[in-house]
């Protein structure tokens, strides 16, 4: 790479780490152990990652330490980058942070040559096709740190409104001390409302940026997702690619209820196999969240998931043009605890198995326990209630676990 290109990489990376704003830092961002030489950022589109390693940067690493590359850019090869790692490490920097490392051809070998070659080098790197993050040519499993950023929680929306920063909640202190913390917080905000706009509209943090444009945006988000990083796995087809998209029109109207497999591949031209196949794909990339009595699901081994919803509350909005309301609270409880780290299964009684041990019922405001009744370790999550009483739990609490 040439002199006057290695000092335009550098004047940029100096202006975007000037830039970044420190007032809010995602949860993630204190649970990372920055010491580590090889970093992985995994996330959705939009989810804040680059903004965490400029952040990281500005804060306790310098310009002159830290690099900061997008490989969002057509001369970015893995030769390029390898040189400038090395000029960078011999004007006495420390840190490369590598964005969007999906763009770039062969970024496993490249991960894996710094890693091996340049000792005294942390390279942090990110990238938004989840996709494509998974199917690593290298073995980076035994070099590299992974950690995985989801949209925002409720309560980060919140700390990133101003409205309230709260610490986060584990799963028992809510079940233990839900009254108490719900009484404490509605003192000091108005619940409902806030919870209403985080779910239209409030789990991207681009929200932002162009507020009357986030639904479009969204879209845009999901046929990239569509068109780039699911058309370059498996040398997917056009066909393959027109049957995903249909598909993911038709499940984003009918979920939560498993729909008809049997009809819906005969209406997408597709049989059971592919059909499974371009589910479990929706589902990797972010756009789907599958719910099966079955622990684990392998390639070879692909069930038939009792439950389908979309991702998030956000993005079925965006797809679907009124959205069941009973459909949105499930989405929100199973996106919300699936983010925190806990298992979520189908149980036999009840919406949701959690960590298999607690069930949960999903509902209304006047929703009861007759469907629950006299199983242990059972509970309601209500929507449209600012404090609950006994096993029965405010729906928007569960937004505090992250």
């Amino acid at each position: 790479m040439n002199t006057s290109s290695t000092e335009k990489i550098r004047a940029i990376s100096e202006e975007r780490i000037a830039e970044t704003p420190l007032e809010f830092k995602r949860y993630l961002y204190g649970r990372i152990d920055w010491d580590s030489r090889l970093i992985c950022l995994k996330g959705p589109r939009g989810v804040g990652k680059t903004t965490m390693m400029l952040q990281r940067a500005k804060e306790t690493l310098g310009p002159e330490k830290a690099l900061y590359v997008s490989l969002d850019n057509i001369w970015a090869d893995p030769r390029q980058i390898y040189s400038l790692a090395e000029s960078h490490l011999g004007h006495g920097g420390t840190h490369l942070l590598l964005d969007e490392v999906h763009k770039m051809e062969n970024w496993q070998g490249l991960a894996k040559s710094l890693n091996d070659d340049l000792k005294r080098l942390s390279v942090v790197y990110s990238g938004s096709s989840l996709l494509k993050l998974e199917r690593r040519g290298a073995d980076l499993s035994r070099r590299q740190s992974d950690y995985f950023l989801p949209g925002l929680s409720f309560r980060e929306y919140l700390a990133f409104e101003g409205v309230a920063d709260e610490p986060p909640m584990p799963l028992g202190t809510i079940l233990r001390d839900h009254a108490a913390a719900a009484r404490a917080m509605r003192a000091k905000f108005p619940v409902l409302k806030h919870f209403d706009d985080y779910c239209a509209s409030g789990y991207y943090p681009f929200y932002k940026d162009e507020p009357r444009q986030y639904q479009r945006r969204l879209v845009q988000v999901v046929n990239q997702v569509l068109d780039v990083d699911y058309a370059e796995i498996d040398e997917v087809e056009v066909s393959t690619i027109r049957k995903a998209r249909r598909m993911l029109d038709i499940l984003a109207s009918s979920v939560p209820q498993t729909p008809n497999m049997t009809a819906l591949y005969r209406e997408l031209g597709t049989d059971r196999k592919q059909g499974l196949k371009m589910l479990y794909a929706l589902e990797r990339a972010g756009l789907l969240s599958l719910l099966s009595s079955a622990r684990k699901a392998t390639l070879k081994n692909l069930p038939t998931p009792d439950k389908i919803y979309c991702d998030n509350t956000n993005e079925m909005a965006a797809l679907v043009p009124t959205p069941d309301p009973g459909t949105g609270r499930e989405t929100f409880f199973l996106n919300q605890l699936r983010s925190a780290g806990h298992e979520v299964a189908c149980p036999p009684r009840g919406d949701f198995l959690v960590d298999g041990k607690y069930v949960f019922e999903i509902g209304g405001a006047g929703k009861s326990f007759a469907q629950i009744a006299d199983v242990p370790d059972s509970f309601v999550a209500s929507d449209g209630i600012e404090v609950g009483t006994g096993n029965k739990i405010p729906l928007w609490l569960f937004g505090f676990l992250y």
